[in-house]
């Protein structure tokens, strides 16, 4: 039984990536909807600024520590988690179990046609995917969304509408959606179709992802600096706490 980290507000499954992906895959086995989600330093800042947010990031079944932020954070607090699982990275290992056993999958979320040169991609790579259904993040109607889902027979629903939306729409949605596992992963759809980049393995290891998006992308100047507002919060929430 893995054990729980809480690390300003949020409470943090202690896990390994290979680990993640064992335990959401295994939930597939119970007839109820288990949610995993994946917050980062900036989401864990808004949630601590939000209690409704962090009470649902805190509900769901599975919650990962997506992002280099929130591990420096576990060091600081003195528990310190294994490593950061990449929400994109554990979707994929999630799909990779599902081609063994032909669970359907659905994509909600990005641009129109994203999903779709998503699915292509994963198909290539992956020839067993059993892809049910898909729609893109521009809906207005979340009753014929919930229909379109449910009656896919997906067993994998992933909601990809940038946090903190999908982690609002799927708590909201949780009990109507026919299910076994749903998975908050914002970018990850527009990461598996190519239309966005993800840093090479060398600024991951480093743990710079963050500043490699930060250079190919500068208007996200105003939303990095969650980044740093997080880690003094914790310094002092720690310091605090001692």
């Amino acid at each position: 039984m893995h054990e729980k980290v809480s690390i300003y507000g949020i409470s943090y499954d202690n896990v390994t990536l290979t680990e993640a992906a064992a335990i959401a895959s295994d939930m597939l086995i119970e007839e109820k909807n288990h949610v995993v989600v994946t917050p980062n330093a900036e989401i864990a800042y808004l949630a601590s600024k939000d209690e409704e947010l962090c009470r649902i990031i805190n509900s769901a079944d599975i919650v990962i520590a997506d992002g280099i932020g929130v591990v420096y954070a576990s060091k600081i607090y003195g528990t310190p988690v294994k490593e950061k699982v990449a929400g994109v990275e554990l979707g994929e290992l999630v799909m990779r179990n599902a081609e063994e056993t032909g669970n359907g999958i659905f994509f909600l979320g990005a641009k129109p046609g994203v999903g779709e040169l998503a699915a292509g991609k994963l198909s290539e790579k992956y020839p067993g995917l059993n892809f049910v259904g898909i729609r893109d993040g521009y809906f207005k109607d979340d009753a014929e969304v919930i229909s379109a889902i449910n009656e896919s027979g997906a067993d994998i629903l992933y909601v990809c509408l940038g946090a903190p939306k999908q982690e609002r729409w799927i708590a909201e949605h949780r009990d109507e959606l026919n299910v076994r596992l749903t998975l908050g992963l914002g970018g990850a759809l527009d990461s598996w179709a190519g239309v966005v980049k993800r840093a090479p393995e060398i600024w991951i290891r480093l743990g710079l992802e963050w500043l490699y998006r930060l250079i190919r992308e500068p208007k996200r100047f105003v939303r990095m600096l969650s980044l740093p507002k997080y880690m003094f919060a914790v310094i002092f929430d720690s310091l605090r706490k001692r």
